[in-house]
């Protein structure tokens, strides 16, 4: 009897990605960027991401921020096996998440 196949595409990738807080790589306004998600939610019925940006083009960030991400601007994202920590500038509980939180990850 065959397995059935688990669900494929962004958003149970990103769901795989927050629980098993692993990054994501992606295509993003034509440029490669690989990301840590934080959260999804949704905001005038789309779904967005909050991530941290772990490369853009092939290079580090500058500095750290929480950045939002249209999950619809995400081209293939595709998880990795590199896992992440939350980082300490997300803030599950900020308003903009209150009442439409899809999945966060667990803040130790």
């Amino acid at each position: 009897m065959n397995q059935p196949s688990a669900p494929t595409g962004p958003v149970p990738t990103m769901f795989e990605a927050i629980v098993r807080q692993m990054t994501v790589t992606a295509t993003y306004n034509k440029g490669a960027v690989t990301i840590a998600p934080h959260i999804l939610y949704t905001r005038h019925g789309e779904i967005y991401v909050d991530a941290t940006t772990v490369e853009r083009d092939g290079r580090p960030p500058r500095e750290e921020k929480l950045g939002t991400f249209k999950l619809d601007g995400l081209g293939d994202p595709t998880l990795t096996t590199n896992t992440f920590r939350p980082s300490a500038l997300f803030e599950p509980e900020a308003e903009k998440y209150v009442g439409v939180t899809l999945m966060a990850v667990e803040l130790g």
